[in-house]
């Protein structure tokens, strides 16, 4: 059996290598001319670090994860609102679960597919056709490839998604916020190694990310009401931060030296069916639940995992394998979600009194009393 996959991200890579698992041959076809590092930190747990335990690469998860010295909370001018240390940090997160970052969790998968897997870089879908048995795709280089199932695994944006169930804008549900993340060449000097720095103003929020092995990631979050159409990453981030304060200066000039940015909406993906005949949605491109939820990379590898599981238990019947997979992992991503809107209004507030109420369950985190109560319900058991 063989599957083509449309992109080279976590979602794809988690797939390539639980089909591998199985004894499928696999194709990653992904549009970038090459692999990309960095992105943003991600609490990496739930079913994504059982999947990840069960297919094998979870020591390797390990080794890439951090655990952050102390989380500051600042004001606009720089002044500390209050921390929180490690101890309450993995408090909140709980022990089974992991800090990484997405290109950290990439590579991983990476390494493990590459050996046994064919990855073509720089080239997308074009065209889809499909009957009973088989599926063929047209690709953008002009070459033709046929499989027994074809996987979008290729994001927000997702080609697969447009050409087999339809445009865009049918299934982006926009949560009115943008973002902007890159890798900083030098720490900036108000952040000590190994924590990580964040104020939020105005519907705008931003954070510095140290990394004990010396890397460091920006991270920019903000109202979409702040935005302008067809304004540049450069441009924007000076419009809407340039009048704070701290490290944000520092992390702007960043930006001017940084190899790569990610930069674009906050949306979600709600799509009523993932799969038609012998092609599915999977990862972001099937219900991409957004940073505000905190659980994508999780979902990805915890999809990535149940699909190879259905398709085991369905020789030679496809549709039966997707149709079963849809039902298990739908209600956990329908309940992420319904978190992400909810969370949505909180995440950068417009107001104190709203920045005050969206701060406090941290504030009493840091609290001897409740991180104790924390340490024992959740690292202890």
């Amino acid at each position: 059996m063989r599957a083509i996959i449309i992109g080279a991200g976590i979602a794809g890579l988690a797939t390539a290598l639980r089909l591998h698992q199985i004894g499928w041959d696999t194709l990653i076809i992904e549009r970038a001319p090459a692999r990309r590092g960095g992105g943003y930190a991600v609490t990496f747990g739930g079913i994504g670090y059982d999947a990840a335990e069960r297919m094998g690469i979870l020591p390797d998860l390990l080794k890439k994860g951090f655990i952050t010295d102390e989380l500051v909370y600042h004001k606009p001018n720089g002044e500390r609102r209050f921390s929180l240390d490690r101890a309450t940090i993995s408090a909140t997160t709980g022990p089974r679960s992991i800090t990484i970052l997405r290109g950290d969790l990439e590579a991983v998968l990476y390494e493990k597919v590459r050996d046994h897997g064919e990855v073509r870089f720089g080239a997308t879908l074009s065209a889809v056709d499909q009957d009973e048995h088989t599926v063929r795709v047209t690709l953008t280089d002009g070459t033709q490839q046929e499989g027994d199932l074809l996987i979008g695994a290729d994001g927000l944006h997702s080609a697969t998604r447009a050409l087999m169930f339809g445009p865009e804008e049918d299934f982006l549900l926009d949560l009115e916020h943008k973002v902007a993340v890159y890798m900083l060449d030098k720490r900036p000097a108000g952040i000590a190694t190994g924590a990580t720095g964040t104020l939020s103003s105005g519907g705008r929020t931003a954070a510095i990310i140290s990394i004990a092995d010396g890397r460091n990631v920006a991270f920019f979050g903000y109202r979409a009401d702040h935005a302008r159409p067809g304004e540049d990453v450069t441009t924007e981030l000076q419009r809407v931060y340039g009048d704070l304060g701290w490290i944000i200066p520092e992390a702007l000039a960043g930006l001017q030296r940084a190899e790569s940015v990610y930069f674009d909406t906050i949306s979600q993906v709600v799509a009523p069916s993932w799969s038609e005949g012998r092609v599915v949605l999977l990862g972001d491109a099937a219900w991409c639940v957004t940073l505000f939820a905190g659980y994508g990379s999780s979902l990805a590898v915890g999809g990535a995992d149940r699909l190879g599981t259905e398709l085991a238990a369905h020789p030679g019947d496809v549709p039966a394998a997707l149709t079963a997979w849809e039902a298990a992992i739908r209600p956990e991503a329908e309940r992420k979600q319904k978190l992400g809107r909810r969370v949505k209004g909180v995440y950068a507030p417009t107001s104190p009194p709203l920045l005050w109420l969206s701060l406090l369950p941290l504030r009493l985190a840091s609290l001897p009393p409740v991180r104790r109560y924390m340490t024992r319900r959740f690292i202890k058991g």
